[in-house]
This record gives C-alpha cells, structure tokens and sequence, in this order.
C-alpha cells in the first residue's frame, strides 16, 4: 500500500503488528500480512482491537487483504467473524497468484456480505471507494 498512489491520495493510519501493517483509512482498512504465517481467530481479534480504537461503534468500512505474501487463513474465520462483529460492509481479497485466487473463492462461501477478489490493490481500492455504503463517507 504504502507504494501505491493511493497512499499519497488518502489520509491514513499505519498499524505494526508482528504479524504485519495494517492500513486504516477513513472508509476501509487494508491489511498486508507477513510471508508464512497462520492467521487465526486471536490474530483477528487483536487487529480489530488496535483499529477499533480508531474507528466509533456506528461506522461501517470496509476491508481489503492485499495478499502480497503467501500465508494461510481459515475461511472459518469468515463465519466467526459475521458472528462477532458487524461493522464490515464488504471486502475485497488482492491474489497474486491463480491458487490466491482459488483461496479467496472459497473464503466467498463463508463470508456473508461481499466479498470480491481483485489482480490489483487499485482494483480493490477503487471496488471499495465506489460502494453506495461507503460513498458518503468522501463527501
């Protein structure tokens, strides 16, 4: 992200974890995890934590996971994740190769809102940017 043009168009938020930077912006959070690792419930909840500091009870954003390294998710997770929180209007999955990409449609099953899978970040930033829900946001 921070290479993108888009972080120099949008004002955002940098968070570092251990297991990677999140990106919060005013209408979505991106997160770019590190190369390996498994992400799990807990590794969710303390993402959510640290930006929910940021972001009030009644706001709705969105959520791209720019997939730059290799690791692997539970699309569980999905289904956990609808049963705890509400805030997500949807999200957007950036693969870079075709077995991302077959990941992320099967994550599409078990995640209740939208979900899209995107070849670019532009691709996904401009999906989210574009969404009735989070248009108002800009204005």
């Amino acid at each position: 992200f921070e290479n993108s043009k888009y972080s120099k168009l949008l004002e955002y938020k940098k968070l570092e974890f251990p297991f990677g930077n999140a990106y919060i912006t005013k209408q979505f959070i991106i997160s770019e995890l590190n190369e390996g690792i498994h992400v799990d419930f807990k590794m969710v909840s303390e993402l959510i934590h640290k930006f929910s500091e940021d972001i009030s009870n009644d706001v709705k954003i969105g959520y791209i996971a720019n997939r730059i390294n290799s690791y692997s998710f539970e699309p569980q997770l999905w289904l956990d994740f609808n049963n705890n929180y509400d805030f997500l209007v949807a999200s957007a999955v950036v693969n870079y190769s075709d077995f991302g990409y077959l990941n992320s449609s099967l994550e599409k099953h078990f995640f209740k809102k939208s979900l899209k899978r995107c070849d670019s970040l532009d691709e996904a930033i401009e999906w989210m940017m574009e969404l009735d829900e989070l248009k108002l946001k800009t204005q």
